[in-house]
């Protein structure tokens, strides 16, 4: 594994005919192009301004991508006031608790009992619910229950057969577990799991994908005009493997533009889509050892051990 002292040492000694700021602090940020170039904030939304969806990838918890992430949503605003806000954040049954917030009928307390917010929600996603409130613009409550995706982890796709008509609703109906580089990928990543075991997380991961991908396709539909900015995970969003594949097979002629945080500069000139490079500070290692991975942002804090996956109710509920 390469060090990440001297990745750094050698980003900070580095010299450039532009001016290069590396981050010093979890609140600083530097913006790169594809090819590794340094490009401002400005720049960067003047580039994409054209493109109907903005996937912006995170580390959760992350403060310097969390900061870049209202500050590009006010830029977007400002050149486009009719950007919606799509979040990774929020799930499907929380959308009339949003509604209602947005709206001011209910407080924020009651957001996030009801809407069950993530528990980093006041100091990393309020800022942005904020601004599309006073802007008046929906925010999309993109993905999929926590229950749900859980036990689609522990029973597979056929989960979602079982579920009552309703709850159907709040998961995206098809899930494409097919052989790709995606899929290569996510096994690589839990290693040492074998099996229908790791088959089941995959189709839990593909359902956020699919999912949320399903949501800012149907608001787009429903919505003409609107351009959409969707905060999520980074694996959800590196590449165009995830959310940006299912979106293009829902919506062929939707541009999409991915902006993804780095620890090192790199060259994502390769992707499919336009992805720019979002260099921030690396996060603490969260363990060290033997006792777990040193810091991966590929789990989930919404999803949680929840028993009966096997007994799903077929009544309206």
């Amino acid at each position: 594994m390469r060090d990440e002292r001297l990745a750094w040492f050698s980003i900070l000694m580095c010299s450039t005919s532009t001016a290069f700021s590396a981050p010093q602090t979890f609140f600083e940020y530097q913006l790169l192009t594809p090819s590794g170039e340094t490009v401002t904030l400005e720049e960067v939304t003047k580039a994409i301004a054209d493109h109907q969806v903005i996937l912006v990838g995170e580390w959760h918890s992350h403060s310097a991508v969390h900061r870049f992430q209202s500050d590009l949503y006010k830029t977007l605003l400002q050149k486009n006031p009719k950007t919606d806000l799509s979040m990774e954040q929020f799930s499907r049954p929380a959308q009339s608790t949003l509604d209602q917030y947005l709206e001011d009928e209910i407080g924020e307390r009651a957001l996030i009992a009801h809407g069950r917010a993530w528990p980093n929600y006041t100091s990393d996603y309020r800022a942005l619910i904020e601004q599309a409130k006073v802007a008046q613009r929906r925010v999309i409550a993109a993905n999929a229950p926590r229950d749900i995706v859980h036990c689609i982890g522990q029973v597979g796709p056929s989960y979602i057969k079982q579920l009552s008509r309703k709850d159907k609703k709040f998961v995206a109906a098809k899930l494409d577990t097919s052989d790709r580089p995606y899929k290569a990928q996510f096994m690589t990543l839990m290693q040492g799991m074998e099996g229908k075991m790791v088959e089941n997380m995959y189709a839990a991961q593909v359902s956020w994908d699919e999912t949320m991908a399903e949501s800012i396709a149907n608001h787009l539909k429903q919505n003409p005009g609107a351009h959409v900015m969707h905060t999520a995970g980074k694996f959800h969003v590196e590449n165009g493997d995830g959310i940006a594949y299912s979106l293009k097979k829902r919506s062929p002629e939707t541009n999409i533009a991915l902006i993804t945080p780095v620890t090192e500069i790199g060259d994502t000139s390769n992707s499919p889509f336009v992805e720019y490079q979002l260099l921030v500070l690396p996060l603490p290692k969260q363990s060290v050892g033997t006792s777990g991975h040193g810091g991966g942002d590929y789990s989930h804090p919404h999803v949680n051990g929840h028993s009966g996956c096997e007994i799903a109710s077929k009544k309206e509920r």
